[in-house]
């Protein structure tokens, strides 16, 4: 395991919102034996006129020039950046104000060389500011494809900075594909899940009040309910399809999609949006279901999700169903159909077949896939790689 060093991670969230996310859970871990700083998200996406939005802008101005604040074990920096990375000039200012500002909280916390570990590629400006003793670039999601994204500015970045990054990580089969065009050290690391805390929902506890209110049978989706992911025209479908059924979705409406059309689920009289739920309030829904979900829309943005919700439901013993996502394709615990019909017919068959038998070698099967041992795999790569000189490192001032 990775122990006593500084890390500066660039994230693509805050560190407060409401769903953690790949970069919560190995930070968070890798604080417990290091000294890690955390720069929330730079603003990619391009803000709308939502409630949502304008709380997150009015957050941000009132902590933007402030000092890191201890969170979690780790350190927070809240970085005052324009969101409006398609233009030039702007993204000139961005380079100085990030870079003052990062260069002086690493400071501030008496780190010298720390490792750069950066879930998005606008990170490479901090590379001449830092002289940083290692480069990784976390890919787990193609940013690029999401709604309000420059797209060209952030593909552009991205070739730039994994061509310069020592390491590669990347959440699905796709994204290592398309990062090894651009760099010679990949390593594939899909999402895991923090299995021992999912595990106890096979144990006698309490279940979430709202869903054991429902009727049985209860199928439940944890995340965000937000329409860039979720095929919500499937969802109705099979709904109606099993009128009978219960169908729960419990998450936030709309993070990162704040003007989120869900009128068509909250018409469906057997869909229940049961609101968001602390993630160690999850295993008391998944106690009281009867299997998860994952009914995701085939598009671009999905085409490249490994989505961390799958091995969090089977640590849990659940059956899983889900769309055919390309990052599933061989995950053989996961019953996959392309639409609404096949998804009813493969939710009959789990239910019918399943025992507790079943749900213990499902909990069994995901213990492999913790949040832990992923770590471990992640520490031995970037323990391979060979400390850089600072010599080496070279930023072309007009380049991003």
């Amino acid at each position: 395991m990775m122990s006593g060093k500084d890390i500066v991670c660039v994230g693509f969230a805050d560190w407060d919102t409401e769903l953690w996310t790949n970069q919560h859970h190995l930070m968070s871990r890798l604080a417990q034996a290091n000294n890690v700083l955390f720069v929330e998200s730079l603003g990619l996406r391009r803000p709308q006129l939502a409630s949502r939005d304008l709380a997150r802008i009015a957050r941000r101005l009132r902590r933007g020039l402030a000092p890191p604040r201890a969170v979690d074990g780790l350190h927070v920096l809240s970085p005052l950046v324009l969101p409006l990375h398609s233009n030039r000039l702007v993204r000139a200012v961005n380079r100085r104000l990030l870079g003052a500002l990062v260069r002086r909280a690493s400071r501030r916390l008496g780190m010298e060389r720390p490792i750069l570990w950066a879930y998005v590629p606008q990170a490479e400006t901090l590379i001449e500011h830092l002289q940083p003793e290692l480069v990784v670039y976390h890919c787990v999601d193609d940013i690029a494809a999401q709604e309000g994204i420059d797209g060209a500015s952030f593909r552009a970045a991205e070739q730039r900075f994994a061509a310069r990054a020592d390491l590669v990580l990347a959440s699905a089969p796709s994204l290592a594909e398309r990062m090894r065009e651009l760099s010679s050290n990949v390593m594939e690391a899909p999402n895991v899940a923090d299995t021992d805390l999912f595990a106890s929902a096979l144990q006698l506890g309490p279940i979430d009040a709202a869903l054991e209110a429902l009727p049985q049978p209860r199928v439940v989706f944890t995340g965000a309910v937000v329409t860039t992911k979720l095929d919500l025209p499937l969802m109705v479908s099979l709904a109606q399809a099993r009128p009978e059924w219960s169908f729960a979705l419990v998450g936030p409406v709309g993070p990162g999609d704040p003007r989120a059309d869900v009128s068509m689920l909250k018409a469906a009289a057997n869909i229940h949006l049961l609101g968001p739920r602390s993630y160690h309030e999850l295993p008391a829904v998944l106690r009281g279901a009867d299997a998860g979900l994952i009914p995701y829309a085939r598009n671009e943005l999905t085409g490249s999700i490994f989505p961390m919700k799958v091995y969090e439901y089977l640590a849990a013993g659940l059956p899983v169903i889900a769309t055919e996502l390309p990052a599933l394709a061989e995950v053989s615990e996961v019953a996959k159909a392309p639409d609404a019909q096949g998804m009813a017919e493969l939710l009959d068959e789990a239910l019918r077949n399943d025992t507790p038998a079943r749900r213990q070698e499902r909990s069994r099967m995901a213990a492999e896939h913790s949040w832990d041992r992923r770590l471990e795999e992640i520490a031995a790569a970037v323990a391979a790689c060979q400390p850089a000189g600072i010599s080496r490192w070279r930023t072309d001032s007009n380049s991003s």
